[in-house]
């Protein structure tokens, strides 16, 4: 269950920033319609500002690229947060496995269908799948700086700068796994079966 904030915790954007909100949400939601529609490499940046009603400079000043829009989403202040507030003395895998299932509830609630699409770009498109891996680092930065509040451990230590981007690379391929099998798998066990791996290792095989 996601952590429930009150408004003092959270006070209300303003109107500046709910337009901001506003704009990138139609951004987005213009993409990956047109994506559906027509395919990535036909969907360009003029053709999104247009169904946008927004101009081509506003779709850069939001998004750099058109890479980032795909890969761009809203859950990353609410697994951030859900981290925080787990229990002190929880095991980083209990703790682990709890935020990527309400990241992944979130998401296929709210967009199962643009989740489903963001997977198969990053199998398809190499530029998707490149700009993925740099998303990566900087999420991966995220995870570092609330394990290190939860641990006391350097968040730029070695230890702690491996273990976070093996987590990232490892939530990467349970995706890439989910999409090149058709979305035919429940993508929670996936991931599940993703940490296992880093918590246990490989499973035994031949000697």
């Amino acid at each position: 269950m996601v952590t429930v904030t009150t408004p003092a915790e959270h006070p209300r954007p303003g109107l500046r920033e709910r337009k901001k909100i506003k704009t990138r949400r139609a951004i987005r939601t213009a993409t990956y319609a047109l994506i559906a529609e027509q395919g990535y490499d036909a969907t360009t940046v003029e053709r999104i500002a247009e169904r946008a009603e927004v101009s081509p400079s506003t779709v850069f000043r939001y998004f750099p690229t058109k890479e980032d829009i795909v890969v761009t989403d809203d859950w990353g202040p609410v697994v951030t947060e859900e981290l925080r507030s787990r229990p002190p003395g929880e095991s980083w895998s209990d703790t682990l496995r709890h935020v990527v299932h309400t990241a992944l509830d979130l998401s296929l609630a709210e967009e199962p269908e643009v989740t489903r699409l963001r997977t198969r770009l990053g199998v398809e498109i190499p530029a998707v799948r490149a700009r993925m891996m740099e998303s990566m680092a900087t999420t991966g930065r995220l995870l570092r700086e609330a394990l290190a509040e939860r641990s006391g451990l350097d968040p730029d230590g070695l230890e702690l700068r491996v273990f976070a981007m093996s987590v990232m690379g490892g939530l990467m391929e349970a995706s890439h796994y989910w999409a090149e099998t058709g979305h035919r798998d429940d993508v929670r066990v996936l991931v599940d079966r993703a940490l296992d791996v880093l918590e246990h290792g490989l499973p035994a095989g031949k000697p």
